[in-house]
């Protein structure tokens, strides 16, 4: 008889850990959830998604905090998984300078304790998330994983930086198969509070001005969380493997001689920051009183997604234009948030 599918999900309760559990569970597989359910947005939204979760026979929850090394080591010793998806971090780039010793903790020493759990038990694939923040001051677009991210512009982007450093190393030593995976700006129903496009549904629903930065002048590559999904669960059926391409002279950072890869997950079309606002007021029906702001610290003008590699390895196409997924994002914060909503 075969063996169980056991997955293990950090940040289970998460945005797209959310999204990535449930989508396991339809595939039949038994995924053990993990999640802190810390506070640095409403807990009640982490609950929600985890109680739909927790409706599903082949779904074990375990609270524990990633940078409890003894508790993690536990979690791995007993439920010994064969593929690992972590997705558990300290979010936001702009919370970064106001709690910089929480993203040490979260992202630095939490991926350490993960890494430690995978090669202790033998793990067949860890993919983790990293983030498109790490391309930091580059300018060249559509970013690539082939070319160098050595300059971040938020502490959030330099442990995303750092997690696919210590990732190679462990691939490298103990040959773990890792996938890190840059993600662009993912979006949709049961998203996070601090991403701008709940707040500013939040904000236009309940007639607030919202604030635009650099004045409208921003571009992002989103990418829809159902279109997302599809691209984390085709790498995770894929553990890496040493490629062929190697040239210790000339070192590709998307590729290694040990069983490691990394690929951006986005959408290849940016979108400027007005569109994405008319696509909001267009699925709320509304018009939103705006404020020009200058450009934050920390922020990046406009991101892009080359996605040819993953496209080739997995198939990887996402098809949700902005005004569709803004349709379906405002429908679920009208229901998620109350029927009397304007």
């Amino acid at each position: 008889m075969a063996q169980p599918d056991v997955l293990m999900v950090t940040g289970a309760a998460g945005f797209i850990g959310y999204h990535a559990t449930e989508r396991l569970l339809q595939r039949g597989a038994t995924v053990i959830g993990v999640d802190c359910l810390n506070d640095y947005y409403d807990v009640s939204l982490k609950q929600a998604r985890l109680a739909r979760l927790m409706a599903h026979p082949n779904f074990v929850f375990e609270a524990v905090d990633l940078a409890d090394d003894v508790a993690v080591s536990a979690l791995f010793n007993t439920f010994r998984p064969s593929r690992v998806l972590h997705l558990a971090a300290q979010a936001g780039v702009r919370h970064s300078l106001l709690k910089p010793i929480d993203y040490i903790r979260s992202n630095m020493t939490g991926f350490l304790t993960v890494l430690e759990g995978c090669r202790r038990t033998d793990v067949r694939h860890l993919v983790y998330a990293s983030s498109s923040s790490v391309y930091g001051a580059h300018t060249a677009r559509p970013y690539s994983e082939h070319q160098a991210a050595t300059h971040p512009v938020s502490l959030y982007a330099a442990t995303k930086g750092s997690n696919e450093l210590m990732a190679h190393s462990y691939s490298h030593l103990f040959r773990l198969p890792v996938t890190g995976l840059r993600f662009f700006t993912v979006y949709g129903p049961w998203g996070r509070p601090d991403m701008a496009y709940y707040s500013f549904t939040k904000s236009i629903l309940e007639g607030r001005p919202i604030e635009i930065f650099n004045h409208g002048e921003m571009q992002r590559d989103f990418t829809y969380v159902d279109d997302a999904i599809k691209g984390v669960l085709g790498v995770l059926d894929r553990p890496a493997e040493p490629s062929p391409d190697w040239n210790a002279e000339e070192p590709d950072p998307a590729i290694s001689s040990a069983p490691f890869r990394i690929y951006n997950i986005g959408n290849n079309n940016p979108v400027s920051l007005m569109r994405f606002i008319k696509a909001i007021e267009s699925a709320t029906g509304r018009t939103a009183e705006k404020i020009m702001k200058e450009m934050q610290p920390g922020d990046v003008t406009s991101t892009a997604a080359n996605i040819d590699d993953l496209a080739a390895a997995t198939g990887f196409a996402p098809v949700t234009t902005i005004e569709d997924g803004m349709k379906s994002f405002v429908a679920w914060y009208r229901a998620y948030h109350g029927a009397g909503l304007p």
